[in-house]
């Protein structure tokens, strides 16, 4: 397992509600702990640093093409790396649809990493005007998923 691997995985432990996560291959052993503040505390820092600056941009360039009127909307944005999916199995319906109203804490999407699926909560209130990503697209952490009025 290489060091990027591990890093994506202590940020995944570090964004979820896992407490603890072990991994086991036949050449090695991989223990990871919330409570163990130092293993969390120095790889934390440094994702964290590395992570936040990649959004700016696309936040810069969606509100250069945006309108007056959009420029009033707020966004839900991605809390991890992962694969974006709408609904929570193929034959089930979408979380939200364009034009539905979302409550802060009710569940918009999905985002899987390594296989753990992650449940996305909107963190404001309002009317869902714009769906930004499409059903298996790869999303980056602080990109916009979701644009609220």
């Amino acid at each position: 397992m290489q060091i990027d691997q591990i890093k994506e995985l202590i940020q995944l432990l570090d964004q979820s509600t896992v407490h603890e996560m072990e991994l086991e291959t036949s050449d090695f052993k991989l223990s990871l702990k919330k409570e163990a503040q130092a293993v969390m505390s120095a790889p934390v820092m440094q994702t964290q640093a590395i992570a936040p600056p990649a959004p700016a941009p696309q936040a810069e360039e969606h509100k250069e093409q945006s309108t007056p009127e959009q420029a009033s909307y707020r966004t839900i944005t991605s809390p991890m790396v992962g694969t974006f999916y709408s609904r929570p199995a193929p034959d089930k319906e979408t979380f939200v649809n364009v034009g539905d109203r979302v409550e802060s804490g009710q569940i918009v999407c999905i985002l899987e990493a390594m296989k753990l699926f992650n449940d996305v909560e909107a963190e404001i209130s309002g009317e869902i005007v714009e769906v930004l990503v499409a059903d298996g697209d790869l999303v980056e952490f602080g990109q916009p998923l979701f644009s609220v009025k």
